[in-house]
Order: C-alpha cells, then sequence, then structure tokens
C-alpha cells in the first residue's frame, strides 16, 4: 500500500515523538528524583555538622532526653556501633495524616561527654515527592506542547513547501501527448522543483515533437501507399481476366492478390488510427446502436454464411450513445469480422445488447484468450497463430475515445466481447 511523502514524514515526526515521549520521560524523573536526594542526603551531612560543631560542646548526657522531646527529626539514641555515616531510605508512620511516609535518614556516631552515641536526623520525601511529580508533569507537558507544535508547523509548513510538486504532478497527470494542451507549470521560489519544472518542460517538447513527426509520417505514408495499392491490384485483375494461365500460374496470382488486398486493408487500418489519434473525428450525435447493427446485419450475414457460421441477434434493449457514426460503424464492423474470422465451421455468433452494454459472442477454439496483450496491435494468443491484426486495437482505440470501455470474457464456450458505453 503506498501512501505520500507527507505522511510518511508526518509518520516519522509522531514515531519520534512517541519514542522520545517514552524515554525522556522515566529518564528525566529518576533525574531528578536522584538530584533532589542528593540535595537531600547534603543537607543531613550539612545539620549533622551543625549539630557536632554547635550543639555537642554544650551539650549534656542527662540532656539528652529533653534534646530528643523538642526536636522531630534528628535524635540522639543509644551507640548502634557506626563506623561511617550512613544514609538509607526509612519509612515511618506518621501521627497527624496517620499514614506511612517515607524519610530519608542519617545515622552517625557522635560523642557527647566522652560516650558514644548514635545521632539520628531525617528528612520526610512526600512534599518531595509531589515536588518531583509536579515538575514531572510540567516537563511533560511542555515537552508535549513542543513537539505537537513542532509536528504541526512541520506539516503546515511542509504542505505549503509541497504545493509546487503537487500542481506539478496535476499537470503531468491531466497531460495527453496527442492533445494540443501543454502543462503550465507553476512558478517556485524552490531550486529543486525549478529543475524538476525545467526538465519536465524540456521532456515534454522533445518528445511532443518526437511523437508528432511520428504520427505525421504514418499519415502521410499510408496516404502514399493507398495510390500504388490501388493501381497494383487493378493491374493484376486486369492481367487475371485477359491472359492466360496454367493452374499453378493462376494460383499464384490469386495469392498475390489476396497479399495486396491485406496489405490494402492494413494501410486503411493504420490511417484510421492515425485520424482517431489525431482526434479527426471529434463530431458526435446521437446514434442508436441497434440501428446500425439492422443496417450492416444483411452484409456480415453473408460473410458469415462462406463458414456456416449463424449470427443470432438478441436486441432487447437499444442503447443509445453519444459518439461520431462512423466510428460507431467501424467497431460494429471490426466486432463483426472478430466474431467471423476467429469462429470455426457451423459455429455461431451472438449480439445482445443492454441498456448501456453491446455483447458480441461468438464459437471458436475451446479456451479462453491470453487477455494482457489482446487488443494490442498484431497481438496473438499463442505464438502459432496469424494474430488479431489491427481489428481489436481498432475497437479498443474508438472506445478509449468515447470514453467507453471494453473486457473480454470466456463462458460456455463463447468468446465474448463487451463494449460498456
Amino acid at each position: 500500500m503506498t501512501k505520500n511523502l507527507l505522511y510518511k514524514t508526518s509518520k516519522a515526526y509522531v514515531l519520534f515523538s512517541v519514542l522520545l515521549l517514552l524515554v525522556s520521560a522515566p529518564l528525566f524523573y529518576y533525574s531528578t528524583k536522584k538530584l533532589y536526594i542528593d540535595e537531600t542526603d547534603d543537607t543531613l551531612i550539612l545539620h549533622k555538622n551543625e549539630f557536632v560543631k554547635f550543639t555537642i560542646p554544650t551539650l549534656k548526657a542527662n540532656e539528652i532526653a529533653n534534646w530528643n522531646k523538642y526536636n522531630r527529626n534528628s535524635k540522639i539514641t543509644a551507640f548502634k556501633n557506626i563506623k561511617t555515616d550512613t544514609l538509607f531510605y526509612k519509612s515511618y508512620h506518621d501521627i497527624l495524616d496517620n499514614e506511612i511516609e517515607p524519610y530519608r535518614e542519617l545515622n552517625a556516631t557522635i560523642t557527647i561527654e566522652n560516650k558514644p552515641y548514635t545521632y539520628m536526623g531525617r528528612i520526610s520525601l512526600v512534599e518531595t515527592e509531589d515536588l518531583m511529580k509536579s515538575i514531572a508533569i510540567l516537563f511533560l507537558s511542555i515537552i508535549s506542547l513542543l513537539l505537537l507544535g513542532l509536528f504541526v508547523i512541520t506539516k503546515r509548513l511542509s504542505v505549503q513547501l509541497w504545493k509546487p510538486f503537487y500542481k506539478t504532478l496535476a499537470q503531468i497527470e491531466q497531460f495527453e501527448i496527442d492533445k494540443s494542451n501543454l502543462p503550465q507549470f507553476p512558478a517556485t521560489t524552490i531550486a529543486e522543483f525549478k529543475r524538476l519544472n525545467a526538465s519536465l518542460e524540456k521532456l515534454i517538447v522533445k518528445n511532443t515533437s518526437i511523437y508528432r513527426s511520428q504520427r505525421e509520417f504514418i499519415e502521410n505514408a499510408a496516404h502514399e501507399l493507398q495510390t500504388p495499392l490501388a493501381v497494383f491490384q487493378v493491374k493484376i485483375d486486369s492481367f487475371v481476366q485477359t491472359a492466360t494461365f496454367t493452374e499453378n500460374q493462376y494460383q499464384e496470382l490469386s495469392s498475390i492478390n489476396e497479399a495486396i488486398g491485406r496489405m490494402t486493408r492494413l494501410n486503411k487500418n493504420l490511417l484510421l488510427l492515425s485520424k482517431l489519434e489525431n482526434d479527426n473525428y471529434s463530431q458526435k450525435q446521437t446514434i442508436t446502436i441497434q440501428e446500425v447493427i439492422h443496417k450492416n446485419i444483411d452484409f456480415f450475414t453473408e460473410q458469415a454464411a462462406a463458414k456456416n457460421i449463424t449470427i443470432q441477434l438478441h436486441l432487447t434493449e437499444n442503447p443509445i450513445v453519444q459518439s461520431n457514426p462512423v466510428l460507431v460503424e467501424i467497431m460494429i464492423s471490426n466486432l463483426f469480422l472478430n466474431a467471423i474470422k476467429h469462429n470455426k465451421v457451423g459455429g455461431i455468433i451472438e449480439v445482445n445488447t443492454s441498456h448501456a452494454a453491446l455483447f458480441f459472442s461468438n464459437s471458436g477454439q475451446s479456451k479462453a484468450l491470453i487477455t494482457d496483450k489482446l487488443f494490442n496491435r498484431f497481438s496473438k494468443s499463442n505464438p502459432s497463430d496469424h494474430g488479431n491484426g489491427l481489428g481489436l486495437a481498432i475497437i479498443q482505440k474508438i472506445a478509449t475515445t468515447n470514453n467507453w470501455t471494453v473486457s473480454y470474457t470466456f463462458e460456455d464456450q463463447l468468446h465474448q466481447f463487451k463494449v460498456q458505453f
């Protein structure tokens, strides 16, 4: 599944933002917590040092109990044989709040009147944790707003910056080389887009010129070939009728005459395709499909009779289209000729209509045709056959010119071509 560039860029920003939040939130929390614990430890040590320097010199052993009474977070207790100052976490029950609260505690050995005691100092961590949570929430809010702002700004900026590109893309999508409307690319101050537009303009002008030259060559060649082919065929016909030949010579001349006939039809078809590409049949009028079929049915019934093929008409509805009448007749004629040419002796052709479709079904080979290149010029269903010539390619081109669709299916041993109007 394809996604546009802006979507992928925005997705990358979102993923990076979420990852940044997931990593930075706990990292910030624990870093801040460590800073506060370090600060708390320094405060406990400072209080202990002040106690040793200013209180111990004047404190008597018999005053310890009274001193403990008036100092809630500092106590002098019995000696615990502590060699170095010890800092640790400990929880105490708070009578006022009636709950267990965490503390950071310092235990140190002191001497009062030459007798060892243990100094205990503590600081509640409740306010510290509340402050840390508030700072963490504030930090996450600021980071989230910052990332959201960057995302929105980047997205809007990207939309604005990429606008010339999408305009150029729209021009390219609407461009048709067989039409005269050359794309007009928007002006832009972005160097890369200016280079892109310049390259596209150069490429389009060059290829349009080549296409027109090739189209003119095909049309001129087809026109020039018509006269010598017609003269050649007339000469052969006259020669056959006036001269005396052996059976073998007559067969050879008949073969040459058939080859000239195929060349003439091929030349006409190439000329027709050239005219279609030149949009020479742009004039349209209202046409009823049944009327065109009935107009040509007698001729194609005679053609089908040569192979003992039966044509069955089931024209239950009468589609009405807006098109050039010449093109509609050519399309229906080619559908008939294709159904006759690729049919079998004693086969059938069924012609059906619906409100907005025309169906040609014919018997023939007992397997489906290869559809990949079925409507290409001179395509072959398999390497051993003679190919489809230009008939189906012309049908496809006429349909495309009129914004119709042509499709092929194989069902009940019948090859069906459907033209959807």
